[in-house]
């Protein structure tokens, strides 16, 4: 299963967000503390819609938690300062992606702990980065394409199709 680690969130949409993302996908969602915000944020709510039935979010005290729990899993860490592309990183079915908070990124401790580890998305030089729910989906479809999108259907939802006549 692939767990995605978002380390000290800051804002609710984005939270809320990337559980709906990793509802539809089966992944587990572990967010970091502290959090800046609270889990009955309405903003947090909205933007989760009904998927929290589907979801499976812990909240953790910090970041060695995580790393004691999956021990044995490989972990890569997302930052524009990363060495090379998300698509370069070779990703097991059984691994955790883990993102900073969206005002500062990985702490440089984690980012040099874990140099080899660390993946980007490659954009433009102008730009500073990505929005961090965009950033997850990128990186989480990437290693889902990668293997072969386990458990998740391409048939699309049932609810709202469009049919052909």
């Amino acid at each position: 299963m692939i767990r995605i680690g978002l380390v000290e969130p800051e804002i609710p949409q984005n939270a809320g967000n990337i559980m709906r993302t990793c509802a539809a996908t089966g992944c587990e969602l572990y967010l970091v503390k502290p959090l800046g915000f609270q889990l009955d944020d309405k903003h947090y709510k909205r933007a989760g819609l009904d998927y929290f039935e589907y979801s499976t979010v812990k909240v953790v005290e910090n970041f060695a938690e995580i790393q004691e729990m999956f021990k044995d899993v490989p972990f890569f860490f997302a930052s524009t300062k990363a060495p090379r592309s998300h698509t370069d990183a070779n990703f097991p079915p059984d691994c955790c992606i883990v993102f900073g908070k969206e005002s500062y990124g990985l702490s440089e401790t984690i980012l040099k702990n874990n140099y080899d580890h660390c993946i980007r998305i490659p954009m433009k030089t102008e730009t500073r980065s990505l929005n961090l729910a965009t950033s997850v989906g990128i990186i989480l479809f990437e290693a889902l394409r990668q293997n072969n999108f386990p458990g998740l259907s391409d048939s699309g939802s049932l609810t709202g199709r469009v049919e052909k006549d």
